[in-house]
């Protein structure tokens, strides 16, 4: 039995008085008052409480406009794009109309387009890291999209971190080291080249986990490790198992399959040309939330771009530090990375003075340079140029200086 009804039925079927009602069971005398009379004329509509609901709404939104709303989220998810209040948002204010994102929030839920998603995280929860300037870190992956007749291809992409701007989308059967270090090289001519990359630790990537440290006996690395060390680019791998750390490209692959889902593709062709045109939507038409609703066109060619610490061209015997390859240990836009030579990434440190293939004649006034002042003057020992030992190339810095310690205590 309801509330109202037992206050009614001890005034009508108890005959008790207004007062009586009120002190039993704890409510005002008015309550009570009020719905004796409502019931006598209502009946039992009484016994259930009245809607709050005001009768007029002045500053409730036109039908129209919520019929729009209901409309664009209807074709946006039939578009296979995001279909989110603030796209929705961005959509209206093109068309002139203004409204804030809870508006349509409240529009979109009351209307039955919101499937509750409490398995979420909450907002709280995330550690957010951004790039400063476009250019200065590009992020990379690939991804799995099966054609229309079952067969599998890989979608290799890279996107500037400042911007979200998608530098470059293609389709491939596999994607291989080769893939990698082309389409990097060919997205760098077209903007020019990052100051660093973020990857996971994919093979086609790092060689890093592999058997061996760098995944060969000599410890050098793969094609697209050694183009870095070459060209003085900060080389960032996510860890293991830590998707997120990757999070704006792995989240630009949910919203990609969104619409590759929609425009199903027979061939790598009709594919490629499904990310051609999704990838200038992307770009130029739709707003980015992370961006504060800016399209990724904008933001990044707002502010110059950064470019790596180093040229990719020096001069003959000119060496250019490198960054080492580093790990991103958590979500952050920054890691602190040690740096070495970009020469010692190629070829090993120098075994000794001793070791130099130039001969220095026995008449020499000019002591050797390891020689103390109290010494006696020898002549340093010379080494045949043809039995000199080839320099070896595309070694690790940590490889080279493990390396130039062993030949120190070895003497040679």
């Amino acid at each position: 039995m309801a509330k109202y009804e037992i206050l009614i039925t001890a005034v009508t079927v108890q005959h008790l008085s207004y007062g009586e009602v009120a002190a039993r069971y704890g409510v005002s005398k008015t309550l009570v008052h009020k719905l004796h009379h409502r019931w006598l004329v209502e009946g039992d509509a009484a016994f259930e409480p009245l809607s709050r609901r005001p009768r007029t709404t002045p500053n409730r939104t036109a039908v129209p406009t919520r019929e729009r709303v209901i409309a664009l989220r209807d074709e946006l998810i039939g578009n296979g794009v995001d279909a989110g209040a603030d796209t929705i948002a961005e959509h209206l204010a093109r068309e002139g109309t203004l409204l804030s994102r809870t508006t349509i929030w409240r529009i979109l839920t009351a209307g039955g387009k919101v499937t509750p998603q409490p398995q979420k995280r909450p907002r709280s929860s995330w550690h957010r890291f951004t790039a400063d300037r476009p250019n200065e870190l590009w992020q990379s992956d690939f991804t799995h999209i099966t054609l229309a007749d079952g067969t599998d291809s890989e979608v290799i992409g890279w996107i500037d971190d400042h911007s979200r701007y998608v530098l470059h989308l293609s389709a491939h059967r596999r994607v291989t080291g080769r893939t990698v270090t082309d389409t990097f090289s060919e997205t760098a001519a077209q903007h020019g080249y990052p100051t660093a990359t973020l990857t996971d630790n994919g093979m086609v990537y790092t060689t890093r986990l592999a058997r061996g440290g760098r995944g060969r006996g000599d410890g050098a690395g793969n094609g697209f490790e050694t183009l870095l060390a070459t060209l003085g680019i900060t080389q960032k791998n996510g860890k293991p198992f830590k998707p997120t750390t990757q999070g704006k490209i792995e989240r630009f692959w949910q919203t990609l399959k969104k619409y590759t889902d929609t425009h199903p593709a027979a061939t790598l062709t009709e594919l490629q040309a499904a990310l051609d045109t999704f990838r200038d939507y992307y770009n130029n038409i739709r707003p980015h939330r992370g961006i504060n609703r800016k399209t990724p066109t904008f933001a990044y060619q707002l502010i110059p771009k950064a470019s790596p610490h180093h040229p990719k061209t020096r001069t003959p015997g000119a060496s250019a530090t490198t960054p080492s390859t580093t790990t991103a240990r958590s979500p952050s836009a920054t890691t602190e990375d040690s740096s070495t030579s970009a020469s010692d990434a190629l070829t090993p440190a120098p075994r000794s003075s001793a070791s130099s293939t130039t001969t220095t004649p026995r008449s020499s006034p000019s002591a050797p340079a390891n020689s103390s002042p109290n010494s006696p003057s020898t002549p340093p020992r010379t080494t045949n140029a043809k039995t000199a030992e080839p320099p070896e190339t595309g070694g690790s810095a940590v490889h080279d200086v493990q390396r130039h310690h062993i030949c120190a205590r070895r003497g040679t």
